[in-house]
């Protein structure tokens, strides 16, 4: 028999299949279950917009006046210097020639192909711009400053914009072939013998001088089309000729660039100033000063240094405050804990404003994930329209909320049954508090303001020297109740006419931009006070003649403390008081003030529905944004089934998991030993704890035998425990190992 075997090729209809839904962001935050889950996402992302938006406004407006003056300061002719015989030992030129020489010793015909001689005679150099740009320690905060600084320069000034990193630059070469990479727009190969198969383009050798060459090309054919545009002004066709764009090299982190890159790469460049018109500009983050620590005398007299300052973060944060938070148009807010959180991670961490900014989105983010009632933490008339649509659970969710429980409270009896029982009323009253919550923050923010303005110029700063701390009292507890508040009041009360006069008219500036009748209200009332104070001609607040006190002769006589304390009280009680004008039109000044504080700057907790808009988790907060590594350490070595989900990690309260991991078994063993611990004693439990997880007898002689596995993997998780920084070698026993912290979980 024969048997054949046949090849085809069938067709065969495969099963169906679902087609893989793409999830997008609103997927991961939205619940099928969750009526309003695609509403809260629908609003919390147009305000993510919005505090993106602002934020990079800020930051542009900031930045504009700094970035304004950099960008004309480059503008400017290039200063020129003549090196003539010894005259070079005047600017610090001594010793750079040789300095050269030991350059193109060391990199060959890398740097150019210049003749040695050429470069050691007198010739005219011109000095390199460069700029140092002090931004702060705020380091997560530069990136959209130079962002803003390239996009500038690039439109403006000059398109020839390279900005570098020290992490990329660890060499001079690798320096020289970034900037080439970055200006040509095309690969750069460092050695010439090295094959390129990706790219297509022609190879270029990583010299100043063929940068030299592709300048003088692009500048020419530039000047070629500038010169066939008919709408180029002649003066600028003249102006074309004579200036070349310059080249801007931008140093991000200045201070982290390896000083011998930096001195190679300056004085390289500066033999090419008549070539190709450099600019350097420096990103410090420190002081000024970096740069005499970075380069020495005969480098640095290469640069024409122009120093620029930026805002300081404190101010940068300010501002942010003011638009985001400080605003009846955004209707997110924070409470009093969540922004002192946010503030003292900026204050005590990072001093960035980004980061802020993120906190900020976070902690926005968290709100609309876990608040279901968020769906009315939106514009007025959107809230509106949601109130009259609420679902029966939100209704139920409303009649929990604290606030809306203590309004409750305060109603009439029937009031309250209706409110409790009658789920279309609950939606009108609803309705209502949200208009008068809106109201609420349009007359908060205003007098917020004011007081500040007031109380900002006193001495010692009793309510603070930011508006952010004055904030933070008004919305944690009544501020009226305060003795810093009465000490304010205080001060405020011996102001003198000039110093009045001039905080109610900044008070008056900041009423008028307030679109409330109330504010209306308030604002002409201040002004009528400003009219009458501006009428007392002549009168002195320091004018003493009309107060009517009779001064007598007094016979002083030895007493103690108590009866000069009694004595000075029935005096002042016995003085006759008249004051002047002035003085009683400032009392009635500063009692006006004080009935707006009392009116106005309730807390906002008082507020019923205050928790639709109000992020109040700052526990929450602090465990996402301030985390303690030690802690976090210490838990995921001692509970490793919270990270790992494993179930056979689960242990009771005391017991050590054989299947734990040995870094896990080592630690919670070291718990268990004093100041010192007994490397082998130490060795020999961790044994006898693997044993059990080779099923093996504790009771016999095989038990608490190791091998040299063992060995190793026990002295990994030792060294491990070092590098964590829970034990360290001591010299008090070669066999034992010193215990750091105590206290774990």
């Amino acid at each position: 028999m024969t048997s054949s075997v046949s090849k085809g090729c069938f067709v065969f209809k495969s099963a169906s299949k679902k087609r893989k839904r793409h999830i997008g962001v609103g997927g991961y935050l939205v619940d099928d279950s969750d009526e309003n889950g695609c509403d809260r996402f629908t609003i919390c992302q147009k305000l993510w917009e919005t505090v993106q938006m602002n934020t990079e406004v800020i930051q542009d407006q900031l930045n504009k006046k700094v970035l304004d003056s950099l960008a004309e300061f480059i503008k400017k002719p290039g200063l020129a210097l003549s090196f003539y015989g010894n005259h070079r030992k005047c600017v610090g030129f001594e010793g750079t020639g040789q300095y050269y020489s030991n350059l193109k010793s060391r990199y060959g015909n890398n740097i150019d192909t210049c003749n040695i001689a050429q470069l050691l005679a007198p010739s005219i150099i011109d000095l390199s711009k460069t700029f140092y740009c002090h931004l702060g320690v705020n380091v997560p905060d530069h990136a959209m400053t130079f962002r803003s600084l390239c996009n500038l320069l690039q439109d403006s000034v000059t398109p020839f914009v390279v900005s570098v990193h020290a992490k990329e630059c660890a060499a001079v070469k690798l320096l020289i072939q970034k900037v080439l990479e970055q200006l040509m727009g095309r690969g750069v190969s460092v050695d010439e013998e090295q094959e390129d198969d990706t790219a297509l383009l022609q190879k270029t050798q990583c010299t100043i001088s063929a940068l030299c060459q592709w300048y003088k090309t692009v500048t020419k054919e530039r000047r070629r089309q500038e010169n066939k545009c008919t709408q180029v002004s002649p003066k600028r066709k003249e102006n074309l000729a004579k200036n070349d764009l310059p080249v801007v090299v931008i140093f991000k982190d200045f201070e982290a660039f390896n000083s011998q890159v930096l001195q190679d790469f300056i004085l390289i460049c500066s033999r090419y100033t008549q070539e190709l018109p450099f600019v350097f500009i420096f990103g410090i983050a420190t002081s000024p000063s970096a740069i005499q620590h970075r380069l020495p005398h005969s480098v640095s007299s290469l640069l024409c240094i122009e120093v620029f300052h930026s805002l300081s973060c404190t101010q940068h944060l300010a501002s942010v405050f003011d638009k985001l938070i400080l605003n009846s148009q955004f209707p997110f807010k924070l409470s009093s804990r969540v922004i002192q959180v946010l503030v003292g991670i900026f204050l005590y961490h990072d001093f960035s404003v980004q980061n802020f900014v993120k906190g900020l989105q976070f902690s926005m983010l968290e709100h609309f994930n876990s608040q279901p009632l968020s769906v009315l933490c939106c514009q007025k008339h959107e809230a509106l329209l949601s109130a009259k649509i609420l679902s029966k659970q939100n209704v139920e969710r409303i009649r929990h909320l604290p606030s809306f429980m203590r309004y409750v409270e305060t109603q009439e009896p029937q009031e309250q049954v209706r409110l409790l029982t009658n789920d279309e009323h609950v939606k009108e009253v609803c309705q209502k508090l949200l208009k008068n919550l809106h109201t609420y923050h349009k007359n908060y923010y205003p007098i917020l303001q004011c007081l500040h303005s007031l109380t900002s110029s006193l001495p010692k700063f009793p309510l603070g020297k930011h508006i952010r701390e004055l904030h933070v009292s008004c919305i944690e507890k009544n501020l009226w109740e305060t003795e810093e508040y009465d000490s304010a009041l205080q001060l405020l009360r011996i102001l003198a006419k000039d110093e009045l006069v001039a905080a109610l008219r900044s008070c008056a500036e900041i009423l008028k931009s307030a679109n409330t009748k109330r504010m209306q209200n308030v604002l002409q009332q201040l002004e009528d006070f400003l009219g009458r104070l501006e009428a007392l001609q002549g009168v002195s607040s320091e004018d003493s003649s009309g107060n009517g006190v009779v001064s007598a002769k007094m016979e002083y006589q030895r007493t103690d403390l108590f009866q000069l304390q009694k004595t000075l009280l029935e005096k002042e009680s016995r003085r006759t008081k008249r004051m002047n004008p002035f003085e009683v039109l400032r009392s009635q000044v500063i009692d006006f003030i004080d009935s707006l504080v009392r009116e106005y700057l309730t807390p906002a907790e008082f507020q019923p529905l205050n928790e639709v808009c109000y992020y109040s988790s700052s526990g929450v907060l602090r465990q996402r944004l301030n985390v303690t590594p030690r802690t976090s350490i210490q838990a995921a070595l001692t509970h490793p089934f919270y990270y790992l989900k494993n179930e056979s990690l689960k242990t009771n309260t005391g017991t050590i998991s054989s299947a734990a991991p040995d870094l896990c078994i080592v630690y919670k063993l070291h718990l268990e030993c004093g100041r010192l611990i007994n490397l082998y004693d130490w060795l020999e439990a961790y044994v006898t704890v693997m044993s059990a997880a080779e099923d093996q007898d504790t009771n016999s002689e095989e038990c608490g035998k190791f091998d040299s596995l063992k060995h190793a993997r026990f002295i990994q998780a030792v060294s491990e425990m070092e590098f964590l920084g829970f034990v360290k070698s001591t010299r008090q026993k070669t066999d034992h190992v010193a215990r750091l912290t105590w206290g774990g979980c």
